[in-house]
């Protein structure tokens, strides 16, 4: 018998303006992610352009990519974090990523009170936690996520310049993360400064996404999107579900 082909993780593209969403949405991104990467990890778009790229969105045929955005970089305060997550799912935007930036220093209590206060939030929209590999997260806290309604969880690096996601955790540790997402039926994802030799390694791991943005563009992640190299992600995440 023949075994059924290895599925390609989906490409998340993160994006900085709608010219570069229709380019992303053109390539065959999979999840075009509203992303602005000169306000930091997860740089939020103004509210307008937010609006515009909802729209834009829902005025697509069925069947196309799913449509993320950031609700910047916030700290861990239920108040904050509730109110920016608010405003970004009121837009209509389907799925609303939130920054944890867990690290060893932070008490179960702070990330407990976060999710008690996103709990509501998370009941009548889809939110994504994002936990950053550069800060030491605590990664047994993927149940917790589950247990508070969140659809998915990923990992990203929050600085930039300090490496990507796997000078940061091993393979063990992804695959140990992606794991627990599959156990606990959340959405998983990997990002953070990924090159397109992350690709193939990364893809053999089985997330259900992989997020790109400095690799698809020709000047750093704050240039502007390169249509070429995003399809050059692309055809590496196809080979490497073919290989």
């Amino acid at each position: 018998m023949t075994p059924s082909p290895r599925r390609a993780p989906g490409l998340l593209a993160s994006v900085a303006t709608l010219a570069e969403m229709d380019a992303a949405i053109a390539g065959g991104a999979d999840i075009v992610d509203l992303k602005d990467p000169a306000k930091g990890a997860l740089g939020a778009w103004e509210a307008a352009a937010l609006a515009a790229a909802v729209a834009r969105w829902r005025a697509l045929p069925p069947g196309g990519p799913l449509l993320s955005a950031t609700i910047g970089d916030h700290p861990l305060e239920p108040g904050a974090l509730c109110a920016a997550a608010a405003r970004v799912a009121d837009s209509g935007v389907p799925l609303v990523k939130i920054g944890f930036a867990l690290s060893p220093a932070t008490g179960p209590e702070t990330l407990a009170a976060c999710l008690a206060a996103l709990a509501p939030l998370a009941r009548a929209h889809r939110l994504i936690a994002v936990l950053f590999a550069d800060l030491g997260p605590d990664l047994a806290a993927v149940p917790a996520f589950a247990g508070a309604g969140f659809a998915g969880v990923m990992l990203d690096t929050a600085d930039k310049r300090a490496g990507g996601l796997r000078a940061h955790l091993d393979d063990r540790a992804l695959a140990g993360f992606l794991a627990a997402a599959r156990a606990h039926k959340l959405m998983s994802g990997l990002a953070g400064a990924l090159a397109l030799a992350d690709a193939a390694p990364l893809a053999a791991l089985g997330p259900d996404y992989l997020g790109f943005r400095g690799a698809l563009c020709a000047e750093g992640r704050t240039g502007a999107l390169d249509p070429a190299r995003l399809a050059a992600v692309r055809a590496a995440l196809a080979y490497a579900a073919a290989a």
